[in-house]
């Protein structure tokens, strides 16, 4: 008779348990966009408006357009500005946020500025960019970034300033520096609230490249979407949109995955 050593038994116990709340954590992302989509495909059979086509439809419509190559150039013309945009938000905004969040008086000054622009109707703003900078790639980095930046500092901000006090004084307690403290506590504490406001951040910037390519310039998915609105072809449409809206989901999971991999070493162990 083999025997299986305790500690092999007690990692199998721990494993099993990760294994099913991952089997039911992926089960239930299945569940809900089965759900969506059978509503989505329900509503439009209805139909509940004429402007509104099914998923089926909708999909049908989207292939076509992939296979003729239209929507495919959209995405190139959109994803530029989008990912410069997210990029130069992302490294300037969770720099200016850890900053205000290990300064007081960098706090003072630029808190109440970023809790204004978040208030703010930033789409307004976008008519003095076309005077300003013209209807180029250089306006709609603009866009992104405005309507990005908010979200991205303040989240990073209120992470850095909500770190465990305990554990800052646990590394003061045992001699670290103050380069240590940060990298190795309070950065890796706060990386939860930070990515989340790197996620607010990315949507955010979806929302202001379609908006850029919409007011602006009709140019990339905006402009598929106002052309085939302006000739009624709404499966076309939709296809567009949910497009943009599958887009953003794959970068949101990009940003988990980056998430995981350079502060959550407990997920990965799982």
């Amino acid at each position: 008779m083999i025997s299986v050593p305790t500690s092999s038994r007690a990692s199998a116990a721990r494993t099993n348990p990760l294994r099913r709340v991952m089997t039911h954590t992926i089960t239930f992302r299945i569940l809900s966009v089965i759900t969506v989509l059978g509503a989505w495909e329900y509503a439009g059979r209805r139909p509940i408006s004429a402007s509104f086509p099914s998923f089926s439809e909708t999909f049908a419509a989207g292939w076509e357009m992939a296979a003729d190559g239209s929507l495919s150039a959209a995405l190139m013309i959109t994803i530029v500005p989008l990912v410069i945009g997210i990029t130069m938000s992302a490294i300037a905004g969770v720099a200016a946020g850890i900053y205000m969040g290990l300064d007081r008086r960098a706090e003072w000054v630029g808190v109440p500025v970023f809790i204004v622009m978040q208030a703010a109707p930033l789409a307004a703003l976008i008519p003095l960019l076309v005077l300003a900078y013209g209807v180029g790639l250089a306006t709609k980095v603009t866009v992104v970034c405005i309507m990005a930046v908010p979200a991205i500092v303040l989240n990073s901000f209120k992470a850095i300033r909500h770190a465990p006090v305990s554990l800052v004084e646990m590394g003061e307690s045992f001699l670290g520096s103050r380069e240590q403290v940060i990298g190795k506590i309070i950065l890796p504490a706060a990386s939860p609230v930070i990515f989340a406001g790197l996620r607010l951040g990315l949507a955010s910037g979806f929302i202001g490249v379609i908006l850029a390519e919409l007011l602006i310039s009709p140019t990339g998915i905006g402009d598929l979407i106002t052309y085939h609105q302006s000739i009624a072809e709404y499966p076309k449409m939709f296809a567009a949109i949910a497009v943009v809206i599958l887009l953003s989901v794959l970068f949101m999971e990009a940003l988990e995955r980056i998430e995981i991999t350079l502060f959550r070493p407990e997920k990965r162990a799982q």
